[in-house]
């Protein structure tokens, strides 16, 4: 269950692979290193994007179970270039309620991007005990935690980024969404349980030629702004045509914070 359409997941990916953090993905190569295959489970795998950023970090034997419940995103995931001694399997499936059911197969490593902060607390925990029941490491990238810099600023940059933030807690097919917080509550969640964990800031950084990005972006933050209705559409509708303005004339820069983990059982250290 990715919930991005293709065409987004496409235009983010050189954005989300130039974000994700060196020192954990350096974590999770280390902890596989000797290993002679690997197994890996990657839900809500969207287009595959995790196998193309993590394939080369990963043991030259490897299969991937592919989850999603899009089926158009899996036939994407599975068409792509596979590595010598490389399988891809694609498994439909709705996260939200049947999660379990993609641990069932005790894969060497559970690999997640850009979902835990649509999760809601409830799916976390369930999560959280379904992974250390089976002591299965997980790697988590880009998980959004809600810091937003913009540059030029804007008087009601701030106003719309915490509008954003509190729609980004609203439900998003798995319950009311952890957003922002949902990185902070499963490293700790993890922690508590007796994972180490291992972080790294995985963010976004537009530059002012990524001017594509930078409209799409914003375009969803005024519009989840304007859901939220704690702002006047005419300022937000104005404040959009202001930043748009900034990037047609190539003044626009931005950072959106991102957090990557991982996580796994203290036996594997």
């Amino acid at each position: 269950m990715s919930g991005f359409t293709a065409d987004w997941l496409a235009l983010r990916e050189r954005y989300d692979l130039a974000a994700r953090s060196p020192a954990v993905l350096e974590a999770v190569a280390s902890s596989l290193k000797s290993a002679a295959s690997v197994h890996v489970v990657d839900l809500a795998c969207g287009s595959g994007s995790t196998v193309r950023a993590l394939r080369a970090h990963l043991p030259v034997q490897q299969h991937w179970d592919l989850i999603d419940n899009d089926p158009v995103l899996l036939a994407l995931a599975c068409d792509q270039h596979r590595d010598k001694g490389m399988t891809l399997n694609a498994v439909q499936l709705d996260l939200s309620r049947h999660f379990e059911a993609a641990l069932a197969s005790r894969p060497n490593l559970i690999t997640i991007s850009a979902l835990l902060d649509l999760v809601s607390q409830e799916w976390l925990q369930q999560f959280l005990h379904g992974i250390a029941a089976r002591a299965l490491p997980v790697y988590a990238a880009l998980t959004y935690d809600g810091r937003c810099d913009l540059s030029p600023t804007d008087q009601l940059d701030g106003a719309v980024v915490s509008a954003v933030n509190a729609h980004q807690r609203t439900d998003k097919g798995f319950g009311p969404a952890l957003g922002p917080s949902a990185a902070k509550a499963a490293i700790a969640g993890f922690e508590t349980l007796g994972y180490s964990v291992i972080t790294g800031e995985s963010d976004w950084i537009m530059q002012p030629d990524d001017r594509e990005i930078q409209d799409e972006i914003l375009a969803g933050w005024a519009n989840a702004a304007r859901e939220m209705g704690t702002l006047p559409a005419s300022a937000i509708a104005d404040w959009l045509t202001r930043r748009k303005a900034m990037i047609s004339e190539g003044r626009s820069s931005m950072r959106v914070g991102h957090v990557d983990f991982f996580a796994f059982p203290s036996s594997m250290r």
